[in-house]
């Protein structure tokens, strides 16, 4: 580390790639003062190894690299630094070792790159910039929204077409993304591979908690202060959202529905350990006091789940979203034993109703079962189904409803008694808007990938 240190303090080299690199900071803070707090998060660390990179604290710099960019285009260190504080915006470099790194690497360069641009900053132009075009040209006609989740689900979903975008990543090449994937057991270990200030267990947690602060920042002060760069920060706007919109735990969810009731098990909790032990002495293995037999537990006992048929509702989505509950509620800790579960199929009118009482009877279900409907959208008919339900006594506890739809249809006027959660899915080419719903509902949006 101090020898690294040393190619900034005691070399020519070494300072002037330091001035560099700030001018570059200085010059993005009078363009982006809404960028603040993200230019000024980077550690600036020069490094033999790599000609720029980052860790998310740190920000990896070769001096030779830094001063053959400035010479060949002054503009370049800039658009460099930009690059990879997007990124750590974006929360680009905090994935799982495991995802498809050629995919997730021109995706992220791509969404940071097309985000610089649309910004029209002249102090910031370069050329690399100019043989981007093609390749965005082809994106933005199957990908509306250039986000790197969007566009890295889009090449894991074509591969043919992606093979000719990996083509163009060198024009989108910035930054080596190699400590996004390392998994670091020591700071030692770290400093060997060329990153002396990667973070590792906790302190990595405290990086990303940091930056998503950070993206909420800056997405706040964009809406509040950055009108001047008005539809020009389009593509920046779109990513914050991505990143800063709520992420749901559909498993969490489902235990809104849970109600206390009684299941044979051992109650461990009330059992009472001393009068047991005394009677096994005393009375040889003749116990005072003997488990209970039952527990108060929370759990899913019944609650409904409607799937919209209309036209727009793909019937693969619709199973996919059916084996996603099934394989929650599947697990003994959320579910009952005996259940009371009514799935409806309805587009303007009901077109079928299934009585589950064994959570078994689900997976037939989504086996055999047919969609029917494909006509318009409307919800009232299901809720007065459970409506007339609960008068006639065929729920005696019901906690909730669950909707799986598009949106598009005609809502009941008056609220619930009962929760009432309306899901969706996700477009992953970012083509459908996904409409709001009545204040008194829940809003739940599933990505096509966590189904």
């Amino acid at each position: 580390m101090d020898n690294q240190m040393s190619l900034a303090a005691d070399t020519k080299e070494g300072a002037l790639a330091q001035k560099i690199m700030a001018h570059a900071r200085s010059t993005l803070l009078i363009n982006m003062r809404f960028l603040d707090m993200a230019l000024y998060k980077f550690m600036l660390m020069p490094s033999e190894q790599h000609a720029f990179a980052t860790d998310g604290r740190c920000m990896y710099y070769n001096p030779r690299a830094v001063i053959d960019a400035y010479k060949s285009e002054p503009s370049n260190p800039a658009r460099t630094y930009l690059h990879m504080a997007l990124h750590c915006i974006f929360q680009h470099p905090f994935v799982s070792p495991l995802i498809d790194r050629r995919a997730w690497d021109f995706a992220c360069d791509a969404a940071a790159e097309h985000a610089i641009n649309e910004l029209g900053l002249a102090s910031l132009d370069c050329g690399r910039q100019d043989r981007q075009t093609a390749a965005i040209s082809k994106l933005q006609g199957e990908v509306k929204t250039l986000t790197a989740e969007r566009i890295y689900r889009y090449l894991m979903d074509n591969p043919k077409k992606a093979a000719a975008l990996y083509n163009h990543a060198m024009h989108f090449f910035a930054d080596k993304h190699d400590p996004w994937y390392i998994v670091i057991i020591s700071i030692s270990q770290s400093a060997s591979i060329g990153f002396p200030y990667i973070d590792a267990g906790l302190r990595r947690n405290e990086i990303i908690a940091g930056w998503k602060y950070i993206a909420n920042r800056v997405q706040l002060d964009l809406e509040t202060f950055g009108a001047r760069h008005g539809s020009h920060a389009g593509s920046l706007t779109q990513n914050l959202l991505e990143v800063n919109r709520e992420k749901y735990d559909y498993s969490t969810f489902l235990r809104r529905f849970a109600v206390l009731g009684e299941e044979i098990q051992v109650n461990d909790e009330e059992f009472d350990y001393i009068f047991y032990t005394y009677g096994m002495k005393l009375y040889e293995k003749v116990p005072l006091i003997e488990p209970l037999e039952y527990k108060d537990v929370m759990r899913i006992k019944e609650f409904v789940i409607a799937i919209d048929t209309s036209g727009s509702v793909a019937g693969k989505v619709v199973q996919a979203f059916l084996q996603k509950t099934y394989n929650i509620l599947k697990q003994t800790e959320s579910f009952f034993s005996k259940i009371n579960i009514h799935i409806i199929q309805c587009d303007a009118e009901i077109q079928d109703i299934t009585m589950i009482s064994e959570l078994e009877d689900i997976e037939v279900y989504i086996k055999t079962k047919k969609l029917r409907g494909f006509g318009g959208t409307d919800f009232r008919p299901v809720f007065r189904y459970v409506d007339r339900a609960i008068e006639l006594r065929e729920f005696s506890n019901l906690r909730g409803l669950i909707y799986f739809t598009d949106g598009y249809g005609t809502y009941p006027e008056l609220p619930t008694k009962y929760n009432t959660a309306f899901v969706f899915v996700e477009d992953p080419h970012g083509e459908m808007l996904i409409p709001d719903v009545p204040v008194w509902a829940i809003k739940l949006v599933l990505r096509s990938d966590e189904l």
